[in-house]
């Protein structure tokens, strides 16, 4: 019995040699094989080649966007153009006689084309390659004048924008003034036409500016109009007062004016800035917004 189990156990134990030559030993920690060919101590191994790889042609960078700015020669307007093109945007702009005798040099760099709003076959043109659209179309005058320049204009480039698939379009209209809106009936009735007409073309990339009083240095002729000088003190007090605009009647007259330079900032961002909110953007958006980076 003793002899038996011996003789199991030897039999169990025994390796043979090609075996063990053939396999992988656990040696403190390290595999090694029996039959692994012992390394030259004094052998120095060849570099790898390396072989250079061919040039990858990249495509070209994307040009810059360009946007098509509606009133470009006016107050509003030309911040909005000089804001774009220090963005670096390619910017274009449409006046019913082509460039306009404005001797600024920001002028010498937009694309100045030709054409009526209230004409809509004269825009179509204009449009081409155009990314986005801003406008800044407003007037005043007699109620029924009011509501062609307010409405019917910015209308007719809406739909010429919608029908040319751009993708977003900005349009600074008007905030609410209370009492006002009744004695410039035709303005806001334009206005809000306008809005909606917006609304509807642009449902995910259109954005509705509504600033108050808008103030800056603005050009008559050859004079300059430091609105400014009144419009940033009243800003000053006024935009920390939200509360006092819910009063009735003369709550919406105490809306904070605002800069053009706040709405320009604004207005760039939003026609450039594919995650940029559609909907309406109050006075308050406004400031908001142009203190961001």
């Amino acid at each position: 019995m003793r002899s038996s189990l011996t003789r199991l156990i030897r039999s169990s134990c025994s390796v043979s040699p090609s075996r063990l030559s053939s396999s992988a030993l656990l040696k403190n920690g390290k595999a090694f094989s029996s039959d692994a060919t012992p390394r030259d101590p004094g052998r120095v191994d060849e570099p790898f080649k390396v072989e250079e790889a061919e040039p990858v042609k990249m495509p070209p960078p994307p040009s810059p966007d360009k946007l098509l700015v509606l009133g470009g020669s006016g107050f509003v307007g030309s911040h909005v153009c000089k804001e774009a093109l220090d963005r670096g945007f390619v910017v274009s702009s449409l006046n019913r006689s082509g460039k306009p005798s404005v001797s600024e040099s920001w002028a010498d760099k937009v694309i100045w084309n030709q054409g009526n709003l209230l004409e809509p076959s004269s825009l179509m043109d204009s449009m081409d390659g155009v990314s986005a659209v801003i406008s800044c179309v407003g007037g005043f005058g007699s109620n029924s004048q009011m509501v062609k320049i307010n409405g019917t204009a910015n209308i007719n480039a809406i739909r010429a924008a919608a029908e040319k698939g751009i993708k977003r379009f900005v349009y600074v209209s008007a905030a609410d003034f209370g009492l006002v809106n009744y004695l410039l009936q035709g303005y806001y009735e334009g206005k809000r036409a306008a809005e909606a007409e917006l609304l509807s073309k642009f449902t995910y990339g259109g954005v509705i500016l509504r600033p108050g009083f808008i103030h800056g240095t603005r050009r008559v002729g050859s004079m300059k109009i430091p609105l400014g000088l009144v419009g940033s003190p009243m800003q000053m007090v006024l935009q920390n007062a939200k509360p006092l605009t819910r009063l009735p009647l003369v709550g919406p007259m105490l809306t904070p004016p605002v800069s053009a330079t706040s709405v320009a900032k604004v207005a760039v961002r939003a026609a450039t800035d594919p995650v940029f909110p559609p909907g309406i953007v109050d006075v308050y958006g406004i400031m908001r917004y142009s203190e961001q980076k």
